[in-house]
């Protein structure tokens, strides 16, 4: 069973938005995949309301969900670490240095799937990692270039959660399309708008 565990800053919004969809998918992927959520603020904070209802748009409740704190066993457990922006890779590999190799951002890791290809059949997912972090350098991940974010729509209008709902269930459906070829792409039929 694969392990997936999304990341942001406080797990109130972008990454459970994320494990909501991929959740979603997870039926239709062919095989059995674990998908989990946390961040690096406080425990038991709920969603705000915006975040709510621009996930309900797509089937998804996410009102239940409280956030958690990112721990090193959390990282040691999964499989594929997947973080919604470059400081929260940062952060993930300050905590656990062996979980750089299966870190990515998101948007990194849709964009050198997009180059490598799907998932072979019969290929794990740890192999077919490699190949996606091939020449990549700790290095890519300093400075405060944005390009690898899933913008924050905390504090935004409720139009910033619709579009940061929207960008992610793209995000997520490319991911899982590349990871699970077989029934997790784009076209499945599962969610979205």
């Amino acid at each position: 069973m694969a392990r997936v565990l999304f990341l942001c800053t406080a797990n109130v919004c972008r990454s459970p938005m994320a494990e909501g969809f991929l959740r979603q998918r997870s039926a239709g992927l062919g095989e059995p995949v674990q998908v989990g959520s946390a961040g690096f603020l406080a425990e038991g904070m709920a969603p705000p309301p915006e975040a709510v209802a621009a996930m309900a748009a797509y089937g998804i409740d996410t009102s239940a969900h409280r956030s958690r704190v990112c721990s090193e066993a959390d990282l040691a457990g999964a499989d594929l670490v997947v973080a919604m922006a470059r400081s929260h890779v940062r952060e993930a590999v300050v905590l656990s240095p062996a979980v750089w190799a299966r870190t990515f951002t998101l948007k990194e890791l849709v964009r050198k799937a997009a180059v490598v290809g799907e998932r072979a059949p019969g290929q794990t997912v740890a192999a077919w990692l490699e190949g996606v972090g091939d020449g990549r350098q700790r290095a890519d991940l300093l400075g405060s270039s944005d390009d690898d974010d899933v913008a924050d729509p905390i504090g935004g209008p409720p139009a910033a959660f619709e579009a940061t709902a929207r960008e992610l269930s793209d995000l997520v459906a490319h991911m899982a399309g590349s990871i699970w070829p077989a029934g997790g792409g784009p076209t499945s039929g599962v969610g979205g708008r």
